[in-house]
C-alpha cells in the first residue's frame, strides 16, 4: 500500500476487510466502503462538508443515552428504518414498523387484561387482539411489549412529571392467542428536535409530526419478531409521518363503545374507545 491512488483505493480498503470470518459481516462492510467512496465521489465531498458530517455525528453520540438514540430517529426521518422494515415484510403476515427512539426493553410485566390508565389523563381505549401464525392458529406463547405517549404528547422520558415506564409494559397471550389492554388514546406529537436530527429537519423545512399511534413488539419462539405500530384513522398527520412509518393496514378505528360487562371487567368508565388488532406473525427463516 506505498502507492496508494484515487483509483486504487476503494478496491485497497475493501481488500483489507477481506479476511473478516463471518461471511455476512465482510459482505455488508464491503459494501459500505464502496457506496460510502461512491457517495464522496459522486458528490465531490470537500474537507469542510467531511468534517460537519462528522461533526453531526459526534453531536448525535452526545445527545444520545440508555433511554434515547439520536441515531434510530436519525435512521427514521431518512426512511432507512422503513426501508429495512419493508424489505424484511413476509406475504400474510402483520406489517411491521420503525422503533422509534424512545423503546427501552425491560417494562414491567403486567397480567393480560391491565390498566394502563391510572392517573392519566385522556379518553380511555381498549386495545384486544389475538396472535396467530399467517395460517390463523393461535400462537399461545407470543408475548406483547407496548408503549405509547401520555396524553400530553410526551413519552416519559420527554417529561419528568411522568413516573417512569408510564403507558409501556409488557404482557402474555392466553392460550388462544388473544390478548387485552386498557390504555388512553394516544397523541400526536414532534419527534425530537432539539438534537441533530432537528437541524436536518429544520434546514429541510420538514414537518416534524408523527401521527398518533400504539408501539408494539410481538414475540414468539420459533417466529419472527414484529415490531409495529397502530395508527388511529381520524389523525390527520397518518397523511404526513416525519419518519414515514404509516402503513394502510396499520390504521385503525378507535370506535366508540358501550359494553357493561367489559367495562365492569376491566374497571374502565360506561363509554370508552375499541381497538381491533389481530396480529400474524411469519416462521422465523
Amino acid at each position: 500500500m506505498k502507492n496508494i491512488t484515487r483509483s486504487n483505493l476503494t478496491d485497497t480498503v475493501k481488500s483489507s476487510f477481506s479476511n473478516i470470518d463471518d461471511e455476512r459481516l465482510k459482505h455488508l462492510v464491503n459494501r459500505l466502503v464502496h457506496h460510502l467512496h461512491a457517495f464522496a465521489t459522486e458528490t465531490k465531498l470537500t474537507h469542510d462538508e467531511w468534517r460537519e458530517g462528522i461533526a453531526f455525528m459526534h453531536r448525535a453520540a452526545e445527545i444520545s443515552d440508555a433511554s434515547r438514540s439520536e441515531f434510530t430517529l436519525m435512521s427514521d426521518v431518512l426512511g432507512l428504518s422503513s426501508l429495512v422494515d419493508l424489505m424484511a415484510a413476509r406475504p400474510g403476515a402483520t406489517e411491521g414498523s420503525v422503533l422509534g427512539p424512545f423503546h427501552t426493553r425491560g417494562s414491567p410485566w403486567v397480567g393480560n387484561g391491565a390498566n394502563l390508565v391510572r392517573d392519566n389523563a385522556g379518553e380511555v381505549v381498549l386495545l384486544q387482539g389475538r396472535v396467530t401464525d399467517i395460517e390463523g392458529k393461535p400462537l399461545a406463547n407470543a408475548t406483547i411489549d407496548f408503549w405509547q405517549n401520555a396524553d400530553n404528547g410526551m413519552y416519559w422520558q420527554m417529561d419528568d412529571s411522568q413516573p417512569q415506564d408510564n403507558l409501556r409494559c409488557q404482557i402474555k397471550v392466553d392460550a388462544d392467542g388473544h390478548f387485552e389492554l386498557a390504555t388512553i388514546r394516544p397523541r400526536p406529537y414532534l419527534v425530537p428536535t432539539d438534537g441533530p436530527v432537528g437541524e436536518l429537519l429544520r434546514v429541510s423545512h420538514r414537518d416534524a409530526w408523527r401521527p398518533a399511534h400504539f408501539h408494539i413488539i410481538v414475540e414468539a419462539p420459533g417466529y419472527r419478531s414484529l415490531i409495529t405500530e397502530v395508527f388511529d384513522d381520524a389523525d390527520p398527520w397518518v397523511e404526513k409521518d416525519a419518519v414515514f412509518g404509516v402503513r394502510a393496514s396499520l390504521v385503525r378505528p378507535f370506535t366508540p363503545t358501550t359494553d357493561e360487562a367489559t367495562a365492569k371487567r376491566l374497571g374502565l368508565p360506561a363509554h370508552y374507545l375499541k381497538v381491533d388488532l389481530p396480529i400474524a406473525l411469519a416462521r422465523a427463516d
